[in-house]
């Protein structure tokens, strides 16, 4: 009777594990969902520039930070808090030196955009985003988002510029 019980258990563990191993491929190709729900908004390559910048240290990268027409009006008319759908994108790429330049210049003093390295969105949404400064972030690698866990400390990094809206960057012309 005993040994009839022990193998009903491993027969019903073994079917557990033959409909999951069966379910597994149709989730091992989907990425993790957007923190925030924030997602690659269309056209944003085609945004405006806000402002270029050199990241040293770990990072050592180079960026560039676009805005859409509601980020970019809201920072030419001085604008603060941001209006509700601005979205502020920063594309990142390695820092990495150009030999071609540098022959021309005869010494080390060019540096150029390497490979891309991620693209960062900020989402001003004040209601949906309340509990962190209005604001939705997210970050993409090789246009995958990365996990809950890679987007922890946004919005801590960005509370000691709370009394610009939580933005870093200013508006270059």
């Amino acid at each position: 009777m005993r040994q009839i019980g022990y193998t009903l258990v491993a027969v019903v563990a073994l079917m557990g594990g033959v409909a999951y191993m069966g379910l597994a491929p149709a989730r091992a190709g989907e990425a993790a969902a957007p923190v925030f729900d924030v997602k690659i908004p269309a056209g944003y390559r085609d945004w405006r520039l806000i402002s270029v910048a050199h990241e040293e240290g770990n990072l050592n990268d180079l960026r560039a930070v676009l805005g859409n027409d509601i980020a970019i009006k809201a920072y030419r008319e001085g604008k603060l808090p941001f209006p509700n759908g601005a979205i502020i994108a920063r594309l990142a790429w390695k820092y990495v030196p150009s030999e071609e330049n540098n022959k021309v210049f005869g010494r080390d003093q060019s540096f150029v955009a390497g490979d891309a390295t991620n693209v960062q969105f900020m989402v001003k949404d004040s209601t949906k985003y309340a509990a962190t400064g209005g604001w939705g972030f997210a970050q993409f690698n090789d246009g995958k988002p990365v996990d809950e866990t890679g987007l922890s400390g946004c919005f801590g990094c960005h509370v000691p510029v709370k009394d610009r809206d939580f933005i870093f960057t200013h508006y270059a012309p």
